[in-house]
């Protein structure tokens, strides 16, 4: 297995705090977007592999797993999981009859699947089935009952333009016996509905692993997880985008052209606007699957000031202190 050098991907040290990364990503991701850059195809790889390293390391308890599996790998040498990690291949008499799933065409690589996708939390499938993939374990020759096929799982990612208007994909699956060196792929359309949102699982029946002696097949589930925006954070179906403003436009007020997944839509900044303030703008957020309601779309006000001044900038905001009432800490 390949491993995946998410710190480099990101183009951060392994030092780097939260919000180094995530301003890494988020120069990286305005840069790659499908929706931005020339070459779509190679944009559309490079944004995946920008999303599943910012995905694990920006979130502490992923990070902290990655870092623990980085221990054992060195720079041109294949990787080895640590002996703990290698999880679900089950003991027992049908040992000799697991099989082995990769997906393709989800968004995320093998590696992050058996680390940090579905398998890796349900305790079993990362990514080994038992017993030739029938629930319980494989049925012995003299058993002649239909059992029904085990169910599959793993993650896709989806894009919030996917989530909003919905698409059609064309995911792989793979069923490698590591035993005899038997393989079979197949390839499926799958439909992403308008409104999907976080975690909500899309259902392929009968795509599972066969049933025996009769018995129907389990199905594949595909569970979603929303691609990072570089411009919106998602809460629920409401999107949140942080406005950067000048001093002066907070102070004097201005009218500003700001994204959504629309295009763009006319925010009037009134006088006076504070650092953290929400300035609403309705209907302009993802799609609520159940009712078919937008959600809405948040301006977050971010006050942004210069790093560094001409002398004769300086001496204009040395002559706005000398002569603003403005006293932030009286009263």
């Amino acid at each position: 297995m390949e491993f995946r050098d998410y710190y480099k991907v990101l183009g951060v040290p392994r030092t780097a705090g939260a919000e180094e990364i995530r301003r890494a990503f988020r120069k990286l991701a305005r840069q790659y977007h499908p929706d931005v850059a020339k070459d779509k195809r190679t944009a559309e790889e490079k944004f995946k592999q920008i999303n599943e390293a910012n995905e694990v390391l920006g979130d502490a308890d992923k990070r902290r797993q990655y870092d623990e599996l980085g221990v054992n790998w060195k720079p041109g040498a294949g990787f080895q999981p640590p002996p703990h990690r290698r999880t679900g291949r089950r003991a027992g008499p049908s040992a000799a009859q697991e099989f082995e799933f990769q997906f393709g065409g989800t968004g995320f690589s093998d590696f992050f699947e058996q680390f940090f996708g579905r398998g890796s939390r349900s305790g079993g499938f990362s990514p080994f089935v038992d017993g030739a993939g029938f629930e319980g374990g494989a049925p012995s020759p003299e058993d002649a009952v239909s059992r029904r096929g085990q169910d599959i799982e793993g993650d896709i990612l989806v894009t919030l333009h996917e989530a909003l208007h919905g698409s059609v994909r064309s995911v792989s699956l793979k069923r490698a016996h590591p035993h005899a060196g038997e393989s079979e792929t197949q390839t499926f359309k799958v439909r992403i509905p308008p409104g999907v949102g976080e975690g909500q699982r899309i259902r392929l029946p009968g795509k599972g692993n066969a049933g025996i002696h009769g018995g129907a097949s389990g199905d594949l589930y595909l569970r979603v997880r929303l691609a990072a925006h570089p411009e919106f954070r998602v809460r629920g179906v409401d999107l949140y985008h942080e406005l950067e403003l000048a001093p002066w436009e907070a102070v004097l007020g201005v009218t500003l052209q700001v994204p959504t997944l629309d295009g763009t839509a006319t925010v009037k900044i009134p006088p006076g606007t504070a650092h953290g303030q929400q300035l609403r703008i309705r209907g302009r957020g993802l799609l609520d699957g159940r009712d078919q309601r937008r959600g809405d779309l948040y301006a977050v006000i971010q006050i942004e000031v210069p790093a560094q001044v001409s002398e004769k900038e300086r001496r204009l905001w040395e002559q706005l202190a000398r002569e603003s009432g403005f006293r932030p800490r009286e009263g």
